[in-house]
């Protein structure tokens, strides 16, 4: 067994319990114990001192964009759709080994962040280049992170009024052949289980709705979740007045694309019908913050999603429209954008904590497993050091770790396997890592 002591615990549970002065005991993959004081049990157990820290839930990030590691810095001052025009064609020639570089260094990045499951969309698949999604599958075993990849895809081409080029996208049965194929391989409904697959059509303008109306059949007669990007920028909702007549939501719900099995990413623009409606089908979002800001897009209505009891988790997205890829800012990043839009009282720092916990669990449907510190949930658990310069003075550690700066971590665990230690990665070679994928971004440019 591992104890953890003398930290600081913000379980995150519906009681929001929390110990100025606490424990932590896992034996196995799992939780077995949270409490006040210090740990008085069996001797024989491996401690770590936890004074000066806070233990957390680990992080869970909802949406991301791996490969995109390899395309970092390209189109700076654009909107989506721009962005988007000039990076399809640099997208169009990737293969598994870039995405395996790419996906390496992102999941490397989030683990020392405090990220302890991500998803990831992949949805651009080239003709010739491999099998990426197996890549990243491979890349998320080595750096030790629990795992959802979300098998994409695109059928709508330019040619057809999408935005993607013809060579990104795929035919319509291939793409649904593909996804099914994906979930046999891949997909593990077990408890406790490292990785699960999802079904995930990219958006509303690079897929046509007999792909998004029969991938989320697929996915309801094979029981995974489903994900797509919906309502993240103004241009979109322009798309669907004109092309379907309806908004992003309306034209989501009319498709089998609302239910407690799906999540969606941004959820920018969204007027209070589309909120009611989310709220009432168990519908959640992957609030981005970063990257929205990063692409201009606006600033998603988090605090009437909440109110609405919308399940709302926190993303990355793609390192191409967030470059630093990391998770543990975006708890900063989505209180501040918050109040931008609703005042100083919109979200608290313990309510930015809980989408970052317990809100991206909820998403992914793994909120009996994941995102709080409790008996019986596994043992995903972030500690962060808070006795630094950056912290000293700030007497509430969660208020430290949310509007601070950058917290390193003391120790995170995945399922009670340790994945950072003392702010370093105990199962990748940072440095391997890092210049695997400078070779992969050279080749791309």
């Amino acid at each position: 067994m591992i104890v953890i002591e003398g930290c600081a615990v913000a379980t995150v549970d519906a009681a929001g319990t929390e110990h100025a002065d606490g424990h932590i005991v896992v034996a196995g993959d799992r939780i077995v114990a949270v409490g006040a004081g210090p740990y008085t049990g069996d001797e024989s157990v491996t401690r770590v001192d936890g004074r000066g820290c806070l233990a957390t839930p680990g992080l869970v990030n909802t949406h991301h964009h791996l490969y995109q590691w390899a395309t970092r810095g390209y189109a700076q001052q654009e909107i989506l759709f721009g962005w988007l025009r000039e990076l399809y064609p640099i997208w169009a020639r990737i293969d598994e080994g870039t995405v395996h570089a790419a996906a390496s260094a992102g999941l490397a990045q989030l683990a020392l962040s405090g990220c302890t499951t991500s998803t990831d969309h992949h949805y651009v698949f080239p003709r010739g280049g491999g099998d990426p999604l197996a890549a990243e599958i491979d890349a998320a075993a080595a750096v030790g992170l629990r795992f959802h990849p979300c098998r994409g895809s695109m059928d709508l081409s330019e040619k057809d009024g999408g935005l993607p080029p013809d060579s990104v996208v795929e035919d319509t049965d291939a793409a649904l052949t593909a996804t099914k194929d994906a979930i046999d391989r891949f997909h593990d409904p077990s408890p406790g289980a490292m990785v699960r697959v999802a079904v995930a059509p990219c958006s509303p303008f690079s897929v046509t709705p007999r792909l998004m109306r029969e991938a989320a059949e697929l996915a309801r007669s094979e029981g995974v979740r489903l994900h797509t990007h919906l309502a993240e920028t103004v241009e979109e909702e322009s798309y669907c007045r004109e092309v379907h007549g309806c908004t992003p939501v309306e034209y989501a719900e009319d498709l089998g694309w609302l239910g407690e099995n799906v999540w969606l990413a941004h959820a920018v623009h969204l007027d209070a019908p589309a909120i009611a409606r989310l709220g009432a089908t168990g519908t959640g979002v992957a609030h981005c913050p970063s990257s929205n800001g990063r692409l201009g897009a606006g600033i998603a209505p988090v605090r009437d999603l909440l109110d609405a009891r919308v399940p709302v988790g926190l993303g990355v997205d793609g390192a191409a429209s967030q470059e630093a890829g990391e998770l543990g800012a975006e708890l900063r990043q989505a209180l501040y954008l918050a109040r931008l839009r609703g005042g100083p009282a919109a979200l608290s720092a313990r309510e930015s904590l809980a989408l970052g916990t317990i809100g991206g669990a909820r998403c992914l449907g793994r909120a009996d497993e994941l995102g709080s510190l409790e008996p019986g949930k596994l043992a995903d658990i972030a500690l962060w050091h808070l006795g630094g310069l950056g912290h000293a003075g700030i007497e509430d550690p969660v208020a430290a770790l949310v509007l601070g700066p950058a917290a390193p971590l003391r120790l995170l665990l995945v399922g009670g396997r340790a994945v950072v230690q003392d702010g370093s990665l105990s199962t990748v070679d940072v440095t391997r890592v890092a210049t695997d994928l400078a070779r992969a971004a050279r080749r791309l440019r």
